[in-house]
């Protein structure tokens, strides 16, 4: 007879308040040149898709 254990460990870190803020900074910083780029890109299918994509999710654009 064959008896298999499966375990599973959680590891709980905790981020001091200038490590947070230096993650929510890059997230803003990566979401502000993603919105930008796609906005302004001379590729009319990037700059097409991102405009329909916000208009699927029902934000307003213009």
């Amino acid at each position: 007879m064959n008896t298999t254990i499966n375990t599973t460990t959680t590891v709980s870190t905790s981020l001091s308040l200038s490590q947070r803020l230096i993650a929510g900074v890059l997230a803003l910083m990566l979401g502000l040149t993603l919105l930008v780029g796609t906005g302004f890109a001379g590729d009319f299918r990037l700059h097409n898709g991102a405009h329909d994509t916000r208009h699927a999710m029902g934000f307003p654009c213009h």
